[in-house]
This record gives structure tokens, sequence and C-alpha cells, in this order.
């Protein structure tokens, strides 16, 4: 649950959490989604099911425990941006990773404080490579030092994620952080050379850079008047991760192999220029982003909305 306290001084709850805020971005933009989480039986946690199951995420068997549900504190400047306090426990339930393993997804996102914080982060990191030769994958670094050990501490752990991603989104501040003595330009270039057949560095209102291993592109901002800025490196996700699933650049189908999907994104990112398909994922992306920017809290739009 985001508990978030604006310039005036008010404090609002939001439903909150990277990952969830993709799975709801999703689910509103059309696609069947399950969360694998973990939600306590509290009345922040009713809040949260609520929220999710009303735009139509379904939450993984497990999920709900006799448990706190976790918090970040958000507080917003003049500008809408936010800095964050948390109090948070973080693990996956057993019958949790019995189910995702029993009736694998055909795309799985992660990232932020789920490939972060122990034990979960561990739990995560298996679960991926268990699932990845039938799923592709797509990972958000979403950094949250607060959190997090020593930047050079935290490296490894996310340059593994990275590795085995085919669809990679950081901010600059992520990567500014994770690699101070390399530009965050150059860090998601050479991700996308070593890993992910796409790496997407977001810039807030200067827009996003796209690279590939042959090829970068700027992906312009949408302007709109800012409400907050909550939600929006994810709802650009949700909206990138939805329309390379509808083009068959991600996930799979009805007798459709995940290497189908990562062995066509490959294949579409194997050339200098940046190919009709990406730029419009990319597009959707930014429209995406911009108009949660217009809402409290993390709100993504419908596809209808998105257009």
């Amino acid at each position: 649950m985001d508990i978030i306290t604006g310039p005036d001084g008010l404090q609002r709850s939001h439903s909150g959490g990277s990952p969830a805020n993709v799975a709801l971005g999703l689910s509103r933009l059309g696609h069947p989604v399950q969360l694998a989480t973990r939600v306590g039986r509290d009345d922040f946690g009713r809040l949260v099911q609520g929220h999710l199951e009303t735009s139509g995420v379904k939450l993984v068997h497990g999920s709900v425990v006799d448990a706190a549900t976790s918090t970040a504190i958000a507080v917003l400047d003049d500008a809408g941006a936010a800095t964050y306090a948390f109090d948070i426990t973080w693990a996956l339930s057993d019958p949790v990773e019995e189910e995702l393993r029993d009736g694998p997804p055909t795309h799985v996102h992660t990232g932020s404080i789920a490939t972060a914080l122990s034990p979960g982060a561990d739990q995560v990191f298996s679960t991926l490579n268990a699932l990845r030769p039938s799923a592709t994958v797509s990972y958000d670094p979403n950094l949250r030092p607060a959190l997090l050990r020593p930047a050079e501490q935290e490296r490894e752990q996310v340059e593994q994620l990275v590795a085995i991603s085919d669809v990679v989104k950081a901010s600059e501040e992520d990567l500014a952080w994770l690699h101070p003595n390399e530009t965050p330009d150059r860090t998601a270039a050479r991700w996308a050379r070593n890993g992910p057949a796409l790496v997407i560095l977001t810039r807030g209102a200067n827009g996003a850079q796209a690279w590939w291993r042959h090829g970068s592109q700027s992906v312009a901002p949408v302007p709109v008047r800012v409400v907050d800025t909550v939600g929006a490196g994810d709802a650009f996700m949700a909206g990138l991760t939805s329309r390379l699933l509808r083009a068959g650049l991600l996930g799979g189908g009805p007798g459709t192999e995940a290497a189908t999907a990562r062995a066509a994104l490959r294949a579409v990112t194997d050339t200098d220029r940046l190919p009709a398909v990406l730029g419009d994922a990319l597009a959707v992306a930014a429209r995406t982003a911009a108009l949660t920017c217009t809402r409290e809290g993390a709100d993504p739009p419908t596809a209808e909305q998105v257009g």
C-alpha cells in the first residue's frame, strides 16, 4: 500500500508495488494477468486485493497470508516526484511457488523490491530460471536504495537478472546509482549487447532511449499536465509489454513456445534501424506513462484511453 503525502500535507492511500502496478496496467490493457505476491489479511490487504481484482488481476493461490500488508510512504515534491520510506516484508509462500511451476505463464515480469529484498528475492530468481524455458521475461530494476545494500553489493544480482531477461527497462536514476562510474547510456548499451534483446532507459520528462544490439533510438515524451509521477515507469513497462505481446515478440499462445517469440524479438532487433513494430510499442508505452502522470497514484489507463 502506497501512503502518499502531497505538497499540501494531505495524506492519501493507494494500492502500489511496482510489479503489481505492471500487472494492473497489463490487465487494463486487455491481457489475462496473474500476480504472485504477498498480501496480508488486514484492511490494507483487502484494499489492495479489491483494487487489483476490480481491474481483472487474479492473485496466485497462496498470495494472501496471515501477516500485515507491506507499506511504502511516498512524499511528493512540488513537481509531483516521490521519495519513499518502506515497511516491507517479502517472501513467496510455498503454494505460490508450486502453482507457478505447475501452471507456468507464457510471459513473466518482475522487478524492484521483489528482486532485491531477501528472502523473497532468492525465490524470485530461482522461479525465473525455472520458468524461462516456457516464458519470456521482462525486468525493471526500479531500485529503492533505502532498502538496499551499497551499490557495489547489489550489482551482481541485478546483472544476473538482466542476463536472463528478454526486455529490460530502467530509469536514469537506477543506473546512475548502480554504476556511478559509467554513464546510464553506456550501461544500457552494454546490457543490450550482452543480454536482453531490448533495453529501455527512461528519462522522465525527457522521454526515453531504446537500445538493441545494433542500434539506439530516442523516444519522445508525451506532454501532459502532471499530477504526480507515481507508477509512471510501471505504466511505461505495461504499455511496452502489451504491444510486444500483441506483436508476438513476447510470450506465447496456444501451440506457441516462448522460444518462438524470443527468436522473433531477436530477429526484429537484428538491424541498425528501429523496426516499426518496436517504434509503435515505445510510442504506446510513452502514452501509457504520460496518462498515468495525469492521475493520483499508480492508476494506469485502459486500452481505450491509450488508443
